[in-house]
This record gives C-alpha cells, sequence and structure tokens, in this order.
C-alpha cells in the first residue's frame, strides 16, 4: 500500500497553512528543531593516534562478517561513487568506502591471526574513536533481536491482535517542498481529513480503539499483545501463520508521534527497580498485572506499522542485518556502513536459560541499522539475530564500552 499524496487545489493556501500549523504542533510535542537540521557540536568521532589504537580481535572468529560487509557493500554500489562520509573532521568518498571494505575482506578471508590483525590495521587503516555527547567518552550498549509470533491470517478469538499495514490516509509531508527556510527539517507525519486539512495522526491510544476504521489491511494476526508490542520496538520479526513457512514483517513507518518507554514509566512509577529493569521484566510485570497493560502500552503514543519481506530483518540501508554484526546508531551522524569495531560485555547463559555471568568481548561490527530510541553519539544498539540466547542478550544488555571505525588510509590497498 501507499500513503496519499497531497495534491494542489483550490484549497491549496488552507492546505499550505495547515502543514505549517502541523509543523508547529510537532514542534512543540518533540521539541525537534523546525527550521534547521540538529548541530552537532563537535565530530561524534575522533581519529587516534597508531599507538592508541585498541587491541583488535573477534570473540565469532569473522564468523558473519564476510556477509555483513557484503552488505554494506551491496548498498554503497548503488549510491554516486562521489558521495561523502564523514568520519570526525576527515571526508571520504563512496570510491574509497567501497576500496576499503573490500581490502578488509580480502585479508579477513586469510584468516589472519590476531597479530597479523593488529599489524594488518596498524598499517593500513585509520582508526576514530565514538566520543558521547557529556563528560564520557563511553558508549551505552543496548541490544535488539528478531522475535517470533504465533498468529494466523485471520483474525479469531485466539489471535484478536491486528498487525497494521500502512493505512491509507497517512501522509508524509516534506515542508521543505513549500518554504525553503524548512529545508533539513525532519519529515512530518499526518492524515488528510474529509475536509481537506493536515493533522497529526493518530495516537496509539486511538489506533488500538477504532481500528483504523478500516484504513489500513492487517499483515496477520497475532494472540500475544505484549509480543506485538515489543515487536514494534525491535523493527521487524516472523509471524508463524497457520503453521505455514514463517512470514517476515518489517518496519514501514511510524504514526509520527514521539517514542515513549514505558520502562522508563515502571521506573519511576516504582513498579519495576531500575537496576532489575529488563525487557524481560517488563513483560513479567504487564503478565502479572494484565489490568494495568492497556493503560501502560498507550503511554508510549508511537505506533508502527509493517510490511512484509521476502528476506529479514532489513536494516535502515535497505539491507538485510547479520546477528552479532550489525549495529543501529543514530542515523547521519555517523558514517552509514561504514566498519567498526566494539568492546563491551555479553551474558553468560546455562542450560535453564538464566544468566550466570557478563564476560568482556570485542568485534567488528557494521553500521546497518537505527531505532527511535537510539540517539546521540554515546548510544548502540547490536542486533543479537533470534533465538533463545537472543531474546536474552538483546533484553538484558545495558552495559558500557567502547566504539570505533576504521577507514583504508588514502595511501593504502594501492594495486
Amino acid at each position: 500500500m501507499t500513503s496519499k499524496s497531497i495534491s494542489s487545489g483550490s484549497g491549496f493556501r488552507q492546505l499550505v497553512f495547515s502543514l505549517f500549523i502541523l509543523s508547529y504542533i510537532f514542534f512543540c510535542v518533540s521539541g525537534c528543531q523546525v527550521f534547521a537540521p540538529r548541530i552537532i557540536d563537535r565530530p561524534v568521532l575522533e581519529r587516534i593516534a597508531p599507538e592508541a589504537y585498541p587491541e583488535f580481535g573477534d570473540d565469532m572468529t569473522y564468523e558473519g562478517l564476510e556477509q555483513s560487509i557484503g552488505m554494506s557493500l551491496s548498498y554503497l554500489e548503488k549510491l554516486p561513487k562521489d558521495r561523502v562520509f564523514q568520519f570526525g573532521e576527515d571526508s571520504f568518498d563512496c570510491r574509497h568506502m567501497i576500496q576499503s571494505l573490500e581490502y578488509f575482506l580480502q585479508f579477513i578471508r586469510t584468516n589472519p591471526s590476531q597479530k597479523e590483525l593488529n599489524a594488518f590495521i596498524a598499517s593500513n587503516y585509520l582508526v576514530y574513536k565514538s566520543i558521547a555527547n557529556d563528560q564520557d567518552d563511553g558508549v551505552l550498549f543496548t541490544g535488539y533481536y528478531e522475535p517470533l509470533l504465533k498468529g494466523s491470517l485471520e483474525k479469531s478469538d485466539e489471535f484478536p491482535y491486528p498487525v497494521y499495514s500502512l493505512p491509507e490516509d497517512i501522509a508524509f509531508i516534506d515542508l521543505s517542498l513549500f518554504d525553503p527556510a524548512f529545508s533539513g527539517a525532519k519529515q512530518r507525519i499526518g492524515r488528510i481529513t474529509h475536509n481537506h486539512k493536515v493533522i497529526p495522526y493518530y495516537p496509539r491510544k486511538e489506533i488500538v480503539r477504532n481500528n483504523l476504521n478500516g484504513k489500513s489491511i492487517p499483515l496477520a494476526w497475532v494472540g500475544d499483545r505484549v509480543g506485538l508490542f515489543f515487536l514494534e520496538i525491535q523493527g521487524s520479526g516472523k509471524i508463524d501463520v497457520d503453521g505455514m513457512e514463517p512470514v517476515n514483517v518489517h518496519y514501514h513507518a511510524t504514526n509520527g508521534h514521539p517514542y515513549k518507554s514505558i520502562g522508563t514509566l515502571l521506573i519511576q512509577e516504582n513498579k519495576i527497580p531500575k537496576k532489575e529493569m529488563s525487557m524481560q521484566k517488563i513483560r513479567e510485570y504487564l503478565q502479572d498485572h494484565p489490568e494495568e497493560v492497556e493503560e501502560i502500552l498507550n503511554y508510549n503514543p508511537s505506533f508502527v506499522f509493517f510490511k512484509l519481506e521476502e528476506d529479514g530483518p532489513i536494516g535502515c540501508l535497505g539491507v538485510q542485518v547479520t546477528p552479532g554484526r550489525s549495529i543501529a546508531l543514530q542515523r547521519r551522524i555517523f558514517p552509514a556502513a561504514a566498519l567498526g569495531f566494539m568492546e563491551s560485555k555479553k551474558p553468560v547463559v546455562n542450560e535453564n536459560r538464566e544468566i550466570q555471568d557478563w564476560t568482556d568481548f570485542q568485534r567488528f561490527v557494521m553500521n546497518q541499522d537505527t531505532g527511535g530510541a537510539i540517539k546521540g553519539a554515546g548510544r548502540a544498539d547490536l542486533f543479537w539475530g533470534n533465538g533463545p540466547y537472543a531474546e536474552i542478550a538483546a533484553g538484558y544488555m545495558q552495559h558500557p564500552g567502547k566504539l570505533f571505525f576504521m577507514i583504508l588510509k588514502p595511501e593504502s590497498g594501492k594495486q
């Protein structure tokens, strides 16, 4: 399905006026700057000297890295070759990005030792460290995963909750088309009323209450309302429909309302201690307090609409993300599709799916996704894949660490 376009006509002046009013409403709600893009006070990446390079290694021994690099290359190869990517105060064009990834890919195919790996990077690559927006230069790492829900293509008592596709009355508004003063402003999302006015789209509470009045065709129906809510947060997942091959559902758009964390709400209301907060704790609380589910979920006015994909999950670059290798960062402040390196902690889980400990790990990652809750240089989300371990790691990971990016030295890699 596609959204309705905004056409000109006798009510054009009223429509333009409505667009400006809509922009003002969103400005008041979200606090976003309307007339100019957000200004970053300083570069979010800082080039470091070779003697400050981390000790490179990989706990996955390069598993999945070739696939993930290949996904980035497929994205870059579709771009204009003069597209510029920013690494701190340095910039490199798309040709150089491709060459940098291809050179690294060629090297890891030799299955190098850690000593050979570090010597290769020191000789051939510039390394940049992520710098947070505050005094702490570390990065808070969280995780996400690909949920699997049971569902059906038909509504029933067992599966009453719809997985909505993009509604036909939603409108995506680029204000810069109406006035250059809005160049760089965030795209607004609204709907067109019967009298041709543009107003904000329905918040979650109204979507759930009125079922979108038939404006959206459900892709499937599921029985787990809380699981569906977490599917929205994860952005993509699989639905096992009627015992057939699972279908891949992927984020398409939101209703334009700001994301509000129900985890934060539960902490503020002293329902879950901050030190115990996790996705699993939220699910446990909602299961134990079914009378509160509707009110708590509706605290978040943001709502996600989905689309079907042949493969999945798909990141913000339009390529498939790789378990353990793809990370989500705030868009436009880090170089898209770039090769990164992270250091943090991962859970050690026993046969009963209980976390026994947290252990240090390090690995190469690719910047291939984003998320509504991922803001600033001090946040990163690691994609863990699917399955029990992925769900546990994604649900509990909230650990500091370090994030680096690498790019081939201009004089290296010459054939």
